[in-house]
């Protein structure tokens, strides 16, 4: 079968999935959580229906070209190789500021404990936030304190709001991607997920495996500043890169196709991932970006991207159809949708 009979029997496929999901659970689930389809089905037939919400970006872009964001977490455990939860929350608001294109000015930091919540790890949390700050210039200036009874959450939960300022003429959105564009990851996928799917402990798996916990707002400044013309920025978190792409191809009435052979999976995570029977491409990055530019600059953004991460990559192109898809050119030649996430394979992970 040729490519494009491949192409056109997806199309149909799509087609005939339409319209399958909707919000008709009378339960919220831990999927709807889990940043992949029933998540999309909730935010967007829910909050942004009632809220008068467009296109769903990680920020939203103010007057005066102030942006804003903000994001919880409840990761599991709240300690794991590479990082925590505080660092966490940090690394995660800054980067939706960052792939807005904007630079952050001030974040908030709002906490739920749970009674009886050691303070030790309390003040190794809090201090891991602040230093997550200092290194990248921007100060927490306000927040919340909540103390709830034993068992009625988990230990600790945090919520960080940012706000940051475009200084570029850049018109940065999951809508902007063109047909012909080249699609960079600017490290390995999914060390985030696994390193705390491990940390757990319940695989037992002796893997040398770090997350990939940490700011992106160095790098997206340097594409900035550095490229002519760039359409779109993505931190791939919860649902992986496959889901974020989902998101780009339906937002920009395009399609993704990816180069099986270009994607840089180190193999510790391909072989938790061949265990678990789950897509490595549905594993959520922390410290990983996506970027889309015209294909004539594809080569200066990896030669950018490269100073920061050597394992960054150039992973594939826009197409004009099938719309809102994402396939996957496989080494054996063959052709495969690669859709949003279904369902919670790893649940807490950030």
């Amino acid at each position: 079968m040729s490519e494009a009979e491949a192409l056109e029997k997806i199309e149909k496929a799509r087609r005939a999935r339409r319209g399958r999901f909707s919000l008709n659970e009378e339960r919220i689930t831990l999927n709807h959580g889990a940043g992949g389809k029933a998540s999309s089905v909730l935010v967007e037939g829910l909050f942004a229906e009632a809220f008068g919400m467009g296109v769903l970006e990680d920020a939203a872009r103010l007057p005066q070209d102030l942006v804003l964001t903000t994001d919880s977490y409840v990761v599991d455990p709240i300690f794991f190789p590479g990082g925590d939860i505080g660092s966490l929350a940090v690394h995660g608001t800054l980067n939706d500021l960052a792939t807005s294109g904007a630079e952050p000015l001030a974040l908030s930091l709002g906490v739920i404990l749970e009674e009886g919540f050691p303070l030790a790890d309390l003040r190794r949390i809090v201090q891991s936030a602040a230093d997550a700050c200092r290194s990248e210039e921007v100060r927490i200036v306000t927040g919340d304190t909540k103390v709830v009874p034993r068992g009625k959450c988990d230990r600790i939960y945090l919520n960080t709001t940012g706000v940051g300022l475009i200084r570029h003429a850049h018109q940065l959105s999951l809508g902007a991607a063109r047909p012909g564009d080249s699609v960079l990851i600017s490290g390995p996928i999914g060390d985030h997920g696994i390193t705390v799917l491990v940390a757990r402990g319940d695989l037992h798996l002796d893997l040398e495996l770090v997350s990939d916990s940490a700011p992106v707002t160095r790098l997206a400044r340097a594409l900035v500043e550095g490229l002519e013309e760039l359409h779109c920025l993505k931190d791939p978190t919860r649902g992986g890169v496959a889901t974020s792409l989902n998101e780009i191809a339906a937002a920009s009435g395009v399609a993704v196709a990816l180069e099986e052979d270009a994607l840089p999976i180190r193999p510790p995570v391909a072989g938790a991932c061949e265990l678990l029977g789950i897509d490595p491409l549905h594993v959520a990055c922390e410290g990983r970006l996506l970027a889309i530019m015209p294909s004539y600059l594809a080569e200066k953004a990896l030669d950018i991207a490269r100073t920061f991460e050597p394992r960054a990559a150039l992973i594939g192109t826009i197409l004009e159809k099938p719309e809102g898809t994402v396939f996957l050119r496989t080494r054996l030649g063959a052709t495969r949708v690669l859709d949003m996430l279904a369902g919670a394979p790893l649940p807490r992970i950030c």
